[in-house]
């Protein structure tokens, strides 16, 4: 008779069960798009626009149009930032501390950060890709540059959709000779690329030309403290090593640089 009771007990409870509709998870709602004014640093006459898209699934969708860039060249991209507080920006001419007009990776290292998302065009997305130049886009005859690719979430660093307003978007490769060239005639030997053991690579081919901040996002103060390689978190030195940051395949990618370059030398000779 208790069983009895106890079953029809349970009965009302799993008529209720059966009725409720059943409830999935509710899927993750993607940020709205922000966008990027990339604007010219120095005296490189190159500009553009971007575009950031956190879709539903977590993945984000890029897309880059920029002009003025340096004709027949990959330039490299990156998100530069942090997702851990550090407080990252654009740099301004106050850091040309050569006064050459042009903002190279030393002086804009400090004000802009660590890499945070390579933006290859395909395959690997991390620093370690931050000059795989034969990833990177490549500007036509007439310096525009056009770039889209959603990388996947599980490529992106953690907190990057959260901290998305954080972010920013630098583009390295100028013309300072308006010869439609990198060479090394125009600004000389990068030294950041020769710190990393990697000789004759143009000094053009890595100077910065264009960055730009999120819409509404504030400009920032100076950033207080270094960039630690990995996750842009402070150091007790006042700025980070140019050379340590782009330690991870740096020599290769700037290796594949000298390559690609010497390659463009040779067939515009034959």
């Amino acid at each position: 008779m208790q069983y009895r009771r106890a079953a029809l007990a349970v009965l009302p409870i799993a008529a209720v069960a059966l009725a409720m509709p059943l409830v999935a998870p509710a899927p993750a709602f993607a940020a709205e798009s922000v966008s990027v004014d990339l604007q010219e640093m120095g005296n490189t006459g190159a500009k553009g626009s971007a575009t950031l898209t956190p879709m539903a699934n977590g993945d984000l969708k890029i897309s880059i149009h920029s002009t003025g860039m340096t004709p027949n060249s990959p330039h490299a991209q990156h998100l530069h930032g942090s997702a851990g507080g550090m407080d990252f920006h654009c740099p301004s001419m106050a850091q040309d501390v050569n006064h050459n007009g042009y903002i190279s990776v030393e002086e804009g290292l400090p004000m802009y950060g660590d890499i945070f998302v390579s933006l290859t065009t395909s395959g690997d997305t991390t620093k370690a890709s931050g000059l795989a130049v034969d990833r990177f886009p490549t500007a036509d005859a007439k310096g525009n540059l056009a770039y889209e690719r959603t990388i996947p979430a599980a490529q992106l660093p953690a907190g990057t959709i959260e901290h998305i307003k954080d972010l920013h978007i630098v583009q390295h490769g100028i013309d300072a000779n308006n010869n439609g060239k990198y060479d090394i005639g125009a600004l000389g030997e990068s030294t950041f690329a020769k710190s990393l053991g990697v000789p004759n690579i143009p000094e053009e081919a890595t100077d910065v030309a264009t960055c730009g901040m999120v819409a509404g996002a504030a400009a920032g103060s100076v950033p207080a403290g270094g960039v630690n390689t990995g996750d842009g978190s402070s150091l007790a030195q006042p700025g980070p090593d140019p050379a340590l940051i782009y330690s991870v395949g740096g020599g290769a990618v700037l290796g594949s640089l000298g390559l690609a370059l010497y390659r463009r030398r040779k067939a515009a000779q034959a």
